[in-house]
């Protein structure tokens, strides 16, 4: 009787850490992030310190973790974001992953000097209320937080939502056969639908609309659920009121103003990485003088156009991503607002998008006619392999639409935006490896070409250029218009009998950029040594003796 008690316990332990180790095979929660932080901090004490910048409406945490040796604030640091869009549950992933693979690797002399030389701020997930809807009892794709909105401004707070039409816990698509719909099914693929060109003469058979009920009566559809705040509408740069999610004005929610304030206080970074919607990686943004004429500028400036130009080729070279497609920032979105409006080097990518598959001429797959993403992927997901991630369209009776054909269906929420979990380590570890070799293309300075000549009347002319020796400059040219950022101060330290008689005793130098350096000089008098310094947040100090 005891061995069979003991055998059932052996049994249900090896099922419940089993069901466990399946569950934790999946994109994170707020509560397995929390873990995961909890983990590594326990592991490695030294490298890395977490803290809860603020927390949400909805009770959520938005955690901050500092990974670096000693004195970690006062070294030259890269800013790793992630959630910034609440369906983009990848960019958690990416960023909790990238703090996991680096202190796994932090026994490794390269990753042990970097750690000791840089730092790195990673936010893992800014949007905490809308990443957990993937979660929930009922899944929908959600971008706002926990704030209560009125998005269609009739006076009620989140009155038209979604409703489960077919009872099967999340919401996907509606189609109703209708006249004036501006649908038609797609021929390269029916299970899809695709807008009807009407300059070539193409009617529309169907309205395309997401899963539910017009619960307020006004006509229209899920307009006023729990949209919440974006994190990712509500930055400064290019804000719109007035826009579904955007908030009532600009950095109005906690999650922005926590990760702003502390971001504006870091002086020490120099690049700031998003894995978010946007991408300026795979395709570096363009130089255009007309941004920079206007009172807002709109434009990079062209010598930090070159940097993301170079750092694009490093991530291209890295990752072997291609055919990416084309994104287009949202206005108050939080990589544009970090380029902007903080000043800084800003890169950002969503780290996967459905890849392009060649037709298959076995099954007698034809090439398609259109770029529709829901077909691309369905073909890609058949030939991975990859299942229940598309839902059969069903005819269900809808109270809005009485008489008419109305079938609920179509692309599951979130597989547009993020890949199948297996994929997720893979992609971490090249963008773990992209995220290195950006911190080795780092502003460092260092004094070249040291000279000492002796002048009449116990004067020595000393002689020096301070170079930039990394690959991106030492803050940015947009930095300029600013006058926040700070420069680089360079200073002679006389002793007793020593004087610097020309030449400035403290001076401040503008950018340099990758490989500029700017050469100085001075007249000073006395004997024996001096010692010059020079540095910036975003570089470090460097010292130099010099005997006169």
């Amino acid at each position: 009787m005891k061995k069979k008690l003991y055998l059932s316990q052996l049994f249900f332990w090896a099922v419940t850490l089993s069901s466990f180790a399946q569950s934790t095979q999946n994109y994170s929660n707020s509560a397995s992030l929390a873990q995961r932080i909890k983990t590594l901090t326990s592991k490695y004490p030294s490298l890395i310190k977490s803290r809860t910048l603020t927390q949400t409406l909805g009770g959520k945490d938005i955690w901050m973790l500092t990974l670096g040796a000693q004195n970690a604030d006062q070294k030259p640091a890269i800013a790793v974001v992630g959630g910034v869009d609440g369906k983009h549950l990848l960019g958690v992933e990416m960023a909790i992953g990238f703090a996991e693979k680096l202190l796994a690797s932090s026994n490794t002399d390269s990753v042990k000097n970097l750690l000791n030389k840089q730092t790195f701020y990673v936010f893992p997930n800014m949007s905490p209320d809308a990443t957990e809807q993937y979660f929930a009892k009922l899944k929908y794709e959600r971008s706002g937080n926990a704030t209560k909105t009125d998005d269609d401004r009739d006076g009620r707070m989140n009155e038209d939502g979604f409703d489960d039409l077919d009872g099967n816990g999340k919401i996907t698509w509606m189609r109703v056969k209708d006249a004036t719909g501006k649908y038609k099914l797609n021929p390269d693929d029916p299970r899809s639908l695709i807008l009807a060109d009407a300059a070539k003469g193409e009617n529309g058979a169907y309205l395309l609309l997401q899963e539910g009920t017009d619960n307020d009566k006004d006509g229209l559809f899920n307009e006023d659920g729990e949209g919440g705040v974006n994190f990712n509408k509500n930055a400064s740069f290019n804000y719109k009121n007035f826009v579904p999610g955007a908030g009532e004005y600009a950095v109005s929610e906690k999650e922005n103003r926590a990760l702003f304030d502390f971001l504006f206080d870091a002086f020490n970074v120099y690049a700031v990485v998003t894995f978010g919607p946007m991408n300026n990686l795979s395709s570096p943004v363009a130089f255009n003088p007309a941004g920079l004429s206007k009172r807002v500028i709109t434009s990079w400036f062209e010598a930090d156009v070159k940097s993301n130009a170079l750092v694009s080729e490093r991530y291209n070279k890295i990752t072997k991503t291609k055919e990416a497609p084309k994104t287009q920032a949202e206005p108050g979105d939080f990589s544009q607002w970090a380029y902007f409006h903080y000043g800084r080097l800003s890169f950002s990518t969503p780290g996967w998008w459905v890849p392009k598959v060649a037709p298959d001429s076995a099954k007698k797959e034809r090439k398609f006619t259109n770029d529709d993403p829901v077909a691309a992927y369905l073909r890609w997901a058949a030939k991975e392999g990859i299942t229940d991630t598309y839902t059969p369209w069903k005819a269900v009776s809808h109270p809005d639409f009485n008489g008419k054909t109305v079938e609920v269906g179509g692309i599951d929420p979130f597989v547009l935006n993020n890949p199948p979990y297996k994929l997720v380590d893979n992609i971490v570890a090249k963008h773990t490896d992209f995220l290195v070799a950006l911190a080795a293309m780092a502003p460092q300075i260092e004094f070249v070409n040291l000279k000492t000549e002796k002048v009449a009347d116990g004067l020595t002319r000393v002689t020096l250029q301070l170079l930039n020796a990394g690959d991106l400059s030492t803050y940015t040219k947009i930095g300029d218009r600013s006058y926040f950022l700070k420069k680089i101060a360079v200073k002679v330290n006389a002793k007793n009998g020593q004087e610097v008689v020309s030449g400035r005793k403290s001076q401040t130098i503008d950018s340099l950029q990758g490989k500029e350096f700017r050469e100085l000089t001075w007249l000073i008098k006395g004997n024996g040594k001096i010692t010059i310094d020079a540095g910036c947040p975003t570089t470090g100090n460097k010292s130099i003796e010099v005997t006169l």
